[in-house]
């Protein structure tokens, strides 16, 4: 590939370069000079333009985190990388390069052009987070699968795509493919897909909607047909699984917040034989696959006990936020009405009383008017400040009770599922006494070469002595143990966890309301004081 600037020695991307970019584009009278002077903000650059400088690497660009357009073209940049940040970014240019692999755009949300014309690059992949990709330009590459297309069914704006120079362009049924596979597509290769009409040049982005079918397209879309609606129905098939998969995430994070996750079914007890190598080879001992079963019944219930209690504590606990808040959101909504019309008051006096001053000839009259205006800027505080002090001690009311209910709430969940937790101890002790008692009678059977059944050999070299599977069977007991030990001591830490983040949240946000209004207080109030101050008598006087 031909590169204007390969005779030029490889250029670091560092600030200098950068300030110097911004520099150029920007303004280069007064006010260029003026910004130079003040620096150069590069949070506040919208579009940067880095063509013909020879950059091999992409770096640096992080604190252009308001980036619009970049313009990276004609350089001998190798991989897409250092663009995490610029999640505003709405047009890239990366053509005339030498990338060879499609990646680091994870984080472009945002983009809806992107020129990697003139590369090295053989396929298309990696472009899944770019929903809203509407041009993209992959011309004079060395892509040669047809399968590339396929990939670009998901992208739903796409209307514009530059495949030219590439091998699978010089295929025979290059654009009937396209046409079949990419119906929405407008341009291919910068000529609009429909026989009727003449070719043009995009120079603009189109808008994420569907077209209306020309003849070409019916034409390709007929000569794909079987293949197109097998692959419709895979689609459709991918589209059914990740809707179920995001309706499990959503069900997940809502089990997640009553911090009664997996706890719907047989996890628990699942995960308590997960690691339990003992315990899974004690279950072939006969007599042990009956006693396994009634207790995964009993302990599966109370594990759905605690669930749907849980369910309902958060359901419960909720309603209490919610009440809370909207308790909190009145108090300061009646408190501000109060205060405006206490402002309103005040402000109607005060025009009156600046009136009466401009109108008044005599110096004392004018001094005595300015005092009592100045008594009356000062009533005002008092009644705005008496006001807050009044909503301050209502809040700290109102938070104190709802702090005392959201504990005590927190305190009789826990209370409850330490109670349920308890009884599934009390399962596995029973169960544990159980198959002790199954394991020494089937020593002593092998002892005494009773033993009718045949066990497998794993099991059978727990058996050589009495402490070795009196071991065997407590080892088993346990991890079950601190199984369940385990996922109730991470409940009861989450959920403590997140009242004391809640408190704490609210008496901050109290605080900083509080600091706020008194600040706005003052605020208003010195520039009133501020205003009579400032009264030129000789001005008053003319």
């Amino acid at each position: 590939m031909n590169r204007l600037c390969d005779s030029m020695e490889p250029k670091v991307m560092d600030d200098d370069m950068l300030k110097l970019a911004v520099g150029e584009q920007g303004p280069q009278e007064e006010a260029g000079q003026l910004a130079k002077q003040e620096g150069i903000l590069f949070k506040d650059v919208l579009s940067l333009q880095l063509d013909f400088r020879n950059i091999l690497r992409i770096d640096n660009l992080w604190q252009f985190e308001n980036l619009r357009k970049l313009q990276l073209d004609n350089n001998i940049i190798e991989k897409i990388e250092g663009l995490e940040n610029l999640t505003h970014l709405v047009w890239l240019d990366l053509s005339f390069n030498n990338i060879e692999t499609i990646e680091g755009l994870d984080t472009l949300v945002n983009l809806e052009d992107l020129s990697l014309f003139n590369n090295r690059i053989s396929k298309i992949d990696s472009l899944d987070a770019l929903v809203k990709l509407q041009v993209l330009s992959l011309g004079n590459n060395q892509i040669d699968n047809m399968m590339n297309i396929v990939y670009l069914r998901r992208f739903k704006c796409l209307r514009t795509l530059s495949l030219s120079g590439n091998p699978i362009s010089e295929a025979e049924d290059y654009k009937m493919f396209i046409c079949a596979y990419l119906p929405d597509l407008v341009y291919l290769d910068f000529r609009r897909i429909d026989d009727h009409t003449a070719s043009v040049s995009l120079s603009v982005s189109q808008p994420c909607e569907t077209q209306s079918s020309s003849p070409q397209k019916e034409l390709a879309e007929a000569k794909h047909q079987y293949s197109i609606d097998e692959l419709k129905h895979r689609e459709n098939l991918m589209q059914v699984r990740l809707q179920d998969e995001r309706a499990r995430q959503e069900e997940l994070e809502k089990h997640k917040t009553a911090f009664v996750e997996h706890l719907n079914g047989s996890f628990l007890f699942d995960s308590m034989y997960a690691e339990d190598s003992e315990g899974n080879k004690l279950s072939y001992l006969p007599g042990v696959s009956e006693l396994l079963k009634a207790y995964k019944d009993k302990f599966v219930i109370i594990c759905v006990n605690i669930f749907e209690y849980g369910l309902k504590q958060q359901e419960k606990r909720k309603i209490e936020l919610d009440t809370f808040s909207e308790c909190v959101h009145e108090a300061i909504q009646e408190n501000q009405e109060q205060g405006k019309r206490k402002i309103a008051q005040f402000e109607e006096k005060h025009l009156l009383s600046l009136s009466a001053i401009r109108e008044e000839s005599e110096l004392p009259n004018i001094e005595k008017k300015i005092l009592e205006c100045s008594a009356d800027v000062s009533e005002l505080f008092n009644e705005l400040m008496m006001l807050e002090m009044q909503l301050v001690e209502q809040l700290e009311e109102t938070i104190n009770m709802f702090e005392r209910n959201i504990v005590d709430m927190v305190g009789l969940f826990i209370e409850n599922v330490q109670s349920l937790m308890a009884q599934c101890r009390d399962l596995e002790n029973h169960h544990h006494e159980k198959l002790l008692e199954i394991s020494i009678s089937t020593l002593e059977k092998i002892v005494k070469g009773n033993l009718d059944e045949d066990l497998p050999d794993d099991l059978r070299a727990l058996f050589v002595d009495k402490d070795t599977i009196v071991n065997a069977v407590g080892a088993s007991h346990d991890i079950h143990l601190l199984k369940i030990d385990n996922r109730e001591d991470e409940l009861v830490t989450r959920i403590n966890s997140w009242c004391t983040r809640l408190v704490d949240k609210i008496h901050k946000d109290e605080i900083m309301r509080n600091r706020k209004r008194v600040k706005e207080i003052n605020q208003y109030v010195d520039h009133m004081q501020s205003e009579l101050d400032n009264l030129e008598y000789s001005d008053i006087l003319d």
